[in-house]
Parts: structure tokens; C-alpha cells; sequence
């Protein structure tokens, strides 16, 4: 009697235990995949908080060399001076800058939206891995324009000097 009783529970788990796997099973995959989807939104988030400081640190850069071409251009007394044609290039190479990060930084978050609503995890992580690709490439190739228009800055800098 006493093994009837006992074996009566293990029918029991066995006939109603499939089941009871295959939920479990259904609702692991549910938190792995609330879980993967935090950490793609977590991701996402720290790419456009990375994102913004890169904007803020460029945007103080270009604020920086604007006001160096302002103090160029208030020192020059003579309009007919051979320096104008290159202050006048190096603010427009300045202003072509700074549109076109903005229009950078528009395109990363328009597609930083795009990313987020794909619902396939492995897909999102690799067009996320994909943007900050992008986003160093492009990070590096303003750091050498800002580094090409210093030096038009300093070699500006040293012949009004001379004068």
C-alpha cells in the first residue's frame, strides 16, 4: 500500500510533467528573451549617449576653432591682405563641417530608431555592432579634418604675426 502511494506521485509528475517542461522551457525562453532584449535597448542607449558626447566634444572643437578664425579675422587690418582668401577657406571648410556632422548625427539616430524596432536580437546586435563601426570611422575622420584645419589655422597664425 505504501509503495502505491508512493508511486502514485511519480504517475502523476510523469503524465502532467511534459507539459509542465514545456512551459518551463516556453518561459525560459521568454525571460532569455526579455533579457537580450533589455540588453539591446541598454546597448542602443549607451551607443546614442556615446554618440551625444562625441557631438558635444565636436561641436566644442568646431566652437573653439571658430573663435580662433574670429581673432584671425579681427586682426587682419587690410582686406587686401593675401591672408583673407584663406581665413575665408578655412571658415567655409568650418561651416561644411559642422553641417555635415550634423547631418551625421541625424542619420545615426534616425537609423539607431530603425535598429531598435527590428525584433530579431542577433540582427539588432549586429546592425548596432555595424553603427558604432561607422560611427568611429566617421569620429576618426573628423578628428583629421579638425587636425587639417588647425594646421591651415597655425600656418594663418604665424605670417599675420610676422606683419
Amino acid at each position: 500500500m505504501a509503495t502505491k502511494l508512493s508511486v502514485l506521485p511519480l504517475i502523476f509528475l510523469f503524465l502532467t510533467g511534459p507539459g509542465n517542461l514545456w512551459a518551463a522551457a516556453d518561459q525560459l525562453q521568454e525571460i532569455l528573451e526579455d533579457a537580450n532584449k533589455a540588453r539591446q535597448e541598454q546597448k542602443a542607449k549607451e551607443l546614442k549617449a556615446k554618440e551625444q558626447v562625441e557631438q558635444m566634444q565636436r561641436d566644442q572643437r568646431a566652437g573653439e576653432m571658430q573663435q580662433q578664425l574670429d581673432q584671425i579675422k579681427r586682426q587682419k587690418t587690410d582686406p587686401a591682405d593675401g591672408q583673407k582668401p584663406q581665413a575665408e577657406k578655412a571658415q567655409q571648410q568650418l561651416d561644411q563641417q559642422k553641417n555635415d556632422q550634423q547631418l551625421q548625427r541625424l542619420q545615426s539616430e534616425q537609423q539607431l530608431r530603425r535598429i531598435e524596432q527590428d525584433k530579431d536580437p542577433l540582427r539588432q546586435q549586429q546592425q548596432i555592432n555595424e553603427l558604432q563601426r561607422q560611427q568611429q570611422i566617421r569620429s576618426l575622420q573628423d578628428q583629421i579634418q579638425r587636425n587639417q584645419l588647425q594646421q591651415d589655422l597655425d600656418r594663418t597664425r604665424p605670417q599675420q604675426n610676422n606683419r
